[in-house]
């Protein structure tokens, strides 16, 4: 796994069958910053296979119509569908040059189905999870290798912090993950956890 720190949003590499998931990328009109991370991480966009936006916030998916244009393909698990247009508002609010993704393109996999396709199409042992406690279209990426993505889920430590019903459905969410017994826990914006 490669880390690829260029913005405020930590994206990830992952290898497997001689190309790469990316998992997130950070904000639109961070490409050039983008490419260079890349470089530094030995990495070509043409050796992205697909990306994986761990959920459709402007800091996680404003570099994907770019990276889609140049032959990157978007993995888009069922349960996101209904999201993928939710930043486009805040990039025209901002002022920020953004084209909407066009999902129509998207490799949409179920949840149930991540496994197979993450095996068959990119060599790569894991599954797509559901984990919708920080937002609705929230999924993580779960390796048997024991790594596991999470996006912006709030660390487990944080949740003593909310009130229990506040919290019922993250605590469900890590109660799903830990069942998967990872080793490592990569956040969006914290840094990496050892269990």
């Amino acid at each position: 796994m490669i880390l690829l720190k260029y913005g405020n949003t930590n994206t990830f590499l992952i290898p497997g069958g001689g190309r790469y998931l990316l998992v997130d990328t950070d904000w639109a009109g961070t490409l050039p910053a983008f490419y260079r991370a890349l470089k530094q991480g030995g990495a070509r966009v043409s050796d992205i296979a697909y990306v994986l936006a761990t959920h459709w916030h402007p800091d996680h998916m404003g570099l994907i119509p770019e990276l889609m244009r140049q032959g990157v393909g978007l993995l888009l698990p069922d349960v996101q569908r209904a999201y993928v247009h939710g930043s486009d508002g805040i990039f025209a609010r901002d002022g920020i040059p953004f084209e909407p993704v066009r999902e129509e393109l998207a490799r949409v996999v179920s949840c149930g189905d991540s496994r197979r396709f993450l095996r068959e199409e990119l060599g790569i042992g894991g599954e797509i999870v559901s984990t919708p406690g920080h937002s609705p279209d929230s999924v993580s990426l779960i390796l048997d290798d024991g790594d596991c993505f999470v996006g912006d889920l709030e660390p487990l430590s944080w949740l003593d912090a909310y009130g229990e019903d506040e919290a019922a459905q993250t605590r469900a969410d890590w109660e799903l993950l830990l069942s998967r017994r990872p080793k490592r826990i990569l956040y969006g914006h914290a840094n990496m956890q050892v269990l």
